[in-house]
């Protein structure tokens, strides 16, 4: 594997890790929305990973998002009788995101998103040696 490739790969990383932060940043955001576009609460996003195959060697040339999904686990049902969104039990259905769940994702994001960064600054370095040379 070159030095290049491996950037390549890190560099893919780097994106596909972005864009789960950006994920949780809007999971978190929209964590007491109750009416959407859709007419329902929000649900909870999530990245759906899948590697980038190279068609001739079939070795990995780094990391895409395939898709990003909405969670369908069931959303918080909260008693308050005077929303305007309660419905005729007094009932109000909160979007399906969890706090904790979303900041050990956004621990997980950062680190996966920190080691890439950190592969790329030891190919540079590397490049700069051999460059000395």
């Amino acid at each position: 594997m070159s030095l290049l490739n491996s950037m390549n790969i890190s560099a893919s990383g780097l994106t596909a890790q972005r864009l789960r932060l950006d994920l949780i940043s809007s999971n978190m955001a929209n964590i007491e929305t109750t009416r959407t576009e859709d007419g329902g609460p929000y649900r909870r996003q999530v990245p759906i990973f899948r590697e980038i195959l190279d068609q001739y060697t079939g070795m990995t040339n780094g990391v895409e998002v395939a898709a990003i999904i909405r969670d369908n686990s069931p959303f918080r049902m909260v008693y308050d009788p005077g929303h305007p969104d309660a419905n005729l039990e007094g009932y109000i259905l909160y979007p399906n995101v969890n706090p904790v769940v979303e900041m050990t994702d956004m621990i997980s994001a950062t680190r996966s998103y920190e080691a890439n960064l950190s592969l790329i600054t030891a190919a540079k370095s590397m490049f700069l040696k051999t460059l000395e040379i």
